[in-house]
C-alpha cells in the first residue's frame, strides 16, 4: 500500500487572506512601511476588564478542563445575550461554545451534512464557507448576487437554487466582504422560502455589533417559531470585543443539533480554552463601553474610506452598512495596463500594489468575485489615509 495522502485535504485551498496578511507582515518586519488593508480583526486591544478577568482565571487556578461544549457560566451569559440583543430564546443546553467562529461553523456543517448534500452560499462570500462545506462532504452551490441588490441574496434567487439535495443556505449579515446588512423584510422573504423548502439556515452573525447609521441588526431566527426551528445562529466575541486571538465562538441551535456538535467537539478538541471562557463571561456581562467606542471609531473610518474610495477613477463601490470592510469593483481598472501589461485580474492588481506601493489589499476571487478587492478599515485613520494616497497614485500610473 502506497503512503498516499488525503484527497480531501489536498483539495482544500489555503486562505488567501491569511497568506496576503502574512506576506505584508513579512515585508513590514524587513523594514518596509507596508499599509495592510487585509486585516480581518480590530486594531484595538482587548478591553482591560476582559484581560483582568483572564489574569484572575490564571491566578485562581481556572486552568483545567471544562465541559466539552463550554462552562455553564458562559452558556448562561450567552443565553442572556441572545435574549437581550437578538430577541432569541436559546437555553444553555442549546448553546455550544467553540474554539472560535470558524470552529463553530465547522461543527455546524459536520452536524447537518451527509455526503452529497448541497449548501447554498450567496456570493460574494467569506472564502472559508465553501471549503468548510467540502470538508464536511457537502457540495457548495454558489449563487451570484448583484450589485443592484446590494450583493444580497433574494428570495427568488434562493428558491431557484434549491434542489432535492439542498440541505442548507448560509446567510452572513453583516456581510464579509461587502459590509451589507439584510433588512427585516428581506429576511422575512428568505425565511418563507427556507421554511417552505424545509432546509436549514446557517446564520453567521459574527459582525452583529458592528452596525452603522440607522441600520439595525435582525437575527433571522427571531422572525417566528418555524424559521427559528430551521436556523442555527452562529456568532462569537472576536470582532466586537477585539478578541480574535482568544478563539471564542458559539452557536444557538436545537437541542438535538447542539448534542451532536458537543459530541463531535469532545473528540476533536475537547473544551474551548478555560481562561478565554472565564474572560468571555466578563466580556458579555461586564461594561460594554469599549465595544461602543470601537464601533464609533470604525464608523468614522468607514465614512472617510467610502468617501475617498468612491472618488477613485474607474472604481465602483457601495457604502457598507456594517462590519469593517469596503468591497470595490475594479472591473474598469483591470482593463488598463501597468508597466506595459494589462492587469486583467484583481490578483495581479494586488501583487503590483504590494510589491511596488507597499499596500496590501485582498483580491476577491476566493470570495466569488474575481474583479473585486476588499479593503478593511480595521486600521488607524492615519494608515487608511496613507494607503489610499498610494492606491490613488497607483491608479494614476495606469494606461
Amino acid at each position: 500500500m502506497s503512503l498516499s495522502l488525503s484527497n480531501k485535504a489536498k483539495a482544500v485551498k489555503p486562505s488567501s487572506t491569511l497568506a496576503i496578511t502574512a506576506k505584508a507582515k513579512e515585508l513590514k518586519a524587513s523594514g518596509i512601511d507596508v499599509v495592510g488593508f487585509g486585516a480581518g480583526e480590530p486594531d484595538f486591544n482587548t478591553p482591560k476588564n476582559v484581560c483582568d478577568a483572564a489574569i484572575e482565571a490564571i491566578n485562581t487556578g481556572f486552568t483545567k478542563y471544562t465541559p466539552a461544549s463550554g462552562t455553564n457560566e458562559l452558556k448562561a451569559a450567552i443565553s442572556k445575550k441572545f435574549k437581550e440583543f437578538n430577541d432569541l430564546d436559546y437555553a444553555p443546553n442549546q448553546i455550544v461554545i467553540s474554539n472560535g467562529g470558524k470552529h463553530g461553523l465547522t461543527n455546524v456543517f459536520d452536524a447537518i451534512i451527509n455526503p452529497g448534500d448541497e449548501v447554498i452560499i450567496p456570493a460574494p462570500f467569506w472564502l472559508s464557507y465553501p471549503e468548510m462545506v467540502k470538508l464536511s462532504d457537502g457540495v457548495p452551490v454558489i449563487v451570484y448576487t448583484s450589485k443592484e441588490n446590494g450583493y444580497k441574496l433574494t428570495a427568488s434567487e434562493l428558491e431557484a437554487a434549491v434542489t432535492d439535495k439542498t440541505k442548507a443556505v448560509v446567510l452572513n449579515s453583516p456581510n464579509n466582504p461587502t459590509g451589507m446588512i439584510y433588512t427585516k423584510s428581506e429576511l422575512e422573504a428568505l425565511a418563507k422560502v427556507i421554511v417552505e423548502k424545509d432546509i436549514f439556515c446557517v446564520a453567521d452573525e459574527m459582525y452583529e455589533n458592528l452596525i452603522y447609521g440607522d441600520e439595525k441588526h435582525v437575527s433571522i431566527a427571531s422572525l417566528g417559531k418555524e424559521i427559528y426551528d430551521h436556523t442555527i445562529t452562529c456568532s462569537g466575541l472576536s470582532k466586537a470585543y477585539a478578541m480574535t486571538g482568544w478563539r471564542m465562538g458559539y452557536t444557538g441551535s436545537s437541542v438535538e443539533i447542539a448534542k451532536l456538535m458537543s459530541a463531535m467537539q469532545s473528540h476533536a478538541t475537547s473544551n474551548p480554552n478555560s481562561i478565554a471562557q472565564y474572560a468571555a463571561v466578563e466580556a458579555l456581562n461586564g461594561p460594554q463601553d469599549a465595544v461602543e467606542a470601537m464601533r464609533v471609531e470604525f464608523d468614522k473610518r468607514r465614512i472617510y474610506m467610502y468617501d475617498r474610495v468612491s472618488k477613485l477613477p474607474g472604481v465602483s463601490v457601495i457604502k457598507p452598512e456594517g462590519a469593517f470592510y469596503v468591497f470595490m469593483d475594479m472591473t474598469e481598472v483591470l482593463e488598463k495596463s501597468y508597466k506595459g501589461e494589462k492587469l486583467e485580474t484583481a490578483a495581479n492588481l494586488a501583487k503590483a500594489l504590494l510589491e511596488d506601493y507597499a499596500v496590501a489589499v485582498i483580491p476577491c476571487a476566493d470570495f466569488g468575485f474575481p474583479k473585486h478587492i476588499r479593503l478593511s478599515y480595521a486600521i488607524s485613520m492615519e494608515s487608511i489615509a496613507k494607503g489610499l494616497d498610494r492606491i490613488e497614485q497607483f491608479l494614476g500610473e495606469l494606461k
